[in-house]
């Protein structure tokens, strides 16, 4: 059966990013169709942001537990693995999509499940379960939010050893008894975390010298001492050169650079992604197929009128919450350009400029310590010519810290802009510390004057007293 229909907009994605932009479009009375091959809600509900978060919390209650009095004999007992991954199978939705398409259904948006590709300018052919055909055309826009995979390494032996990527990792309904994880970032530390907690005995095989290489440095460090501290054997300077497993139900062996062998029961590849755009018919439109989709602050695609690229798609901060901002932002531009209303695109922090992409991307990294970051880092500000003053202050040494938990370790740093006296960016890393990152993000999206920022009086005693700790820091210079 082939059907043939028209609408405003055509949305291919049903994650986070391309939920918020069918959302906001149906708000301004723009009809939309959404295109989803896969479960609506995407990888953050499934695979990614929820069941690894879910899999973390109990690690992370747990931890803080143990370190006060009254409770860490209680708290010193192993995780109950089953309870957990119960939990987070109830967190996942048990990979069903119901909920998320009623949600989907009640905005009026239409959903076509299967694989949707671009074919031509504003058309879109989706190939549907049971042989249905459908034509969409769009009279308006575009929008591609079909977020990005894991990438695997070209390493002799590795397709052929069935490793975890994210998806496994957050998904897996067993604990290993031997995990290696290949990779320092987020999924790398964060997974380390909490299958080492599970039981796992976890190897961390890094390239670089530290974790967490986007972020201050002493991040790295805080999380490499307490990774260590709970068991995790951390190797950084190497690379692994190869994977083998003969028995697709035994131990599989990677061999490293250093030409040491480490033999686990799983490896997780932590390594990279890279754009789902490979097979969305970018040709036809003269785009190249797999790659990054290169955009304008509104999310258009450079040199279109009518393609847009949303979310993990344009590589500008592949992170949940960004996606679901560039899609506030890319929707009011096409309800705007739908109007011809004129847009604010000289207005740096403009209703259709997604500015915080370079300016103020917040992340929370959620190991123990967690770690959160805002903005700029040091180096990124002065390799972009900025003037700028690093101001630390130890988490420790502040009341609210020392109540939270006994042995409380952790450090906050915020990067001051001399000339303009407004902060670039904001760093914490400590237990809890998640909870201070919207005050920080608040203050470098509002470009607060630092001498207004001596007036935001922090409550005692909580841990974000720290900003006053941080802000006399300066005074005293």
């Amino acid at each position: 059966m082939t059907e043939a229909v028209e609408f405003d907009v055509v949305v291919l994605g049903a994650g986070p990013t391309g939920e918020n932009v069918a959302d906001r479009l149906r708000a301004a009375g723009l009809s939309t169709a959404v295109v989803e091959s896969e479960l609506v809600g995407g990888e953050c509900s499934y695979w990614a942001c929820m069941p690894s978060k879910a899999l973390l919390r109990p690690v992370l209650a747990r931890a803080d537990a143990r370190r006060l009095p009254g409770l860490s004999e209680s708290a010193a007992a192993p995780l109950d693995a089953e309870a957990v991954l119960a939990r987070r199978d109830a967190f996942a939705s048990h990979w069903k999509d119901d909920g998320q398409v009623s949600w989907l259904d009640s905005t009026g948006a239409r959903l076509y499940r299967g694989r949707g590709r671009l074919d031509g300018p504003k058309r879109v052919v989706v190939d549907g379960p049971e042989g249905e055909h459908h034509v969409l055309t769009a009279r308006h826009a575009v929008a591609v939010c079909t977020g990005s995979r894991a990438v695997l390494p070209d390493l002799p032996g590795l397709r052929g050893a069935r490793p975890w990527t994210s998806r496994e990792a957050t998904s897996a309904h067993a604990v290993p008894a031997r995990l290696a994880i290949v990779g320092g970032g987020v999924v790398g530390v964060e997974m380390a975390t909490a299958w080492q907690a599970l039981g796992s005995r976890v190897t961390l095989l890094v390239r670089g010298d530290g974790l967490l290489p986007r972020m201050e440095p002493f991040v790295g460090e805080y999380i490499a001492d307490s990774l260590t501290e709970a068991g995790v054997h951390l190797r950084t300077h190497v690379s692994v050169t190869s994977v083998d497993r003969p028995d697709a139900t035994g131990p599989v062996t990677l061999l490293l650079d250093d030409g040491d062998r480490v033999e686990a029961d799983e490896v997780l590849f932590a390594t990279g992604r890279a754009p789902r755009t490979e097979d969305l018919g970018l040709e036809t439109v003269g785009l190249q197929p797999g790659s990054w989709l290169p955009v304008d602050d509104s999310c258009r695609v450079d040199g279109s009128k009518w393609l847009y690229g949303v979310g993990d798609v344009n590589h500008r901060a592949l992170l949940t919450h960004q996606g679901k901002y560039q899609a506030r932002i890319a929707a009011a531009a096409i309800v705007a350009r739908a109007q011809h209303v004129p847009l604010l695109e000289t207005d740096p922090w403009g209703a259709h400029t997604a500015t915080a992409d370079h300016a103020a991307v917040p992340q929370v990294v959620f190991t123990d310590p967690e770690a959160a970051s805002v903005g700029l880092s040091l180096s990124e500000a002065q390799s972009a010519g900025h003037r700028v003053r690093a101001v630390d202050h130890d988490l420790a040494s502040v009341a609210g810290a020392s109540l939270y938990a006994d042995g409380y370790k952790g450090r906050a740093r915020m990067i001051v802009d001399l000339d303009r006296h407004i902060l670039l960016g904001v760093t914490f890393v400590g237990p809890g510390v998640g909870e201070l990152l919207h005050s920080a993000t608040i203050a470098v999206v509002g470009e607060v004057p630092i001498e207004r920022l001596w007036h935001a009086v922090p409550a005692y005693p909580t841990i974000s007293e720290v900003w006053l700790r941080l802000l006399e820091a300066y005074r005293q210079g």
